[in-house]
């Protein structure tokens, strides 16, 4: 089976002589739910009508979920690893402080604390969630 990779997010080009299998795969994740199907070529009139039609129902089932279009990949709460609950923000006891981190546009890295000797622990999670949300929206071009 060879899977070749393309440019389109969440499509797979699938070519498996031995099962007489080509077509393009698509799947969609989006809070914890998987919505996957195949478009054969020979069922959509060719490679390229196939592709055509596998980007159209990605766009239509995102859009169906609730997710977001974009290129970049989404973090979302299956994937959580973070003591607070909240993606990209952590508790951080030993410094007193909520720790805030995200990926800009370009892929850096970025950081930022929020004192909860300052704002107290219910504002500084609030204030820290908050800056995580903007950065998230920055970064997606939803602002």
């Amino acid at each position: 089976m060879t899977n070749k990779k393309t440019k389109h997010k969440d499509i797979a080009r699938i070519d498996q002589e031995s099962k007489r299998t080509y077509g393009w795969y698509v799947r969609v994740r989006y809070l914890g739910k998987t919505h996957s199907k195949f478009f054969s070529d020979k069922k959509c009139g060719g490679k390229d009508n196939s592709l055509l039609t596998a980007v159209a129902w990605r766009d239509a089932t995102e859009k169906a979920v609730g997710k977001p279009r974009t290129d970049r990949h989404m973090v979302t709460q299956t994937q959580i690893r973070s003591n607070t609950g909240e993606v990209g923000v952590r508790l951080n006891s030993k410094h007193n402080r909520y720790e805030v981190s995200w990926v800009d546009k370009d892929g850096k890295q970025g950081k930022t604390s929020v004192s909860i000797t300052a704002h107290g622990k219910y504002g500084a999670f609030k204030l820290a969630c908050a800056k995580r949300a903007q950065k998230e929206a920055e970064r997606i071009g939803v602002e």
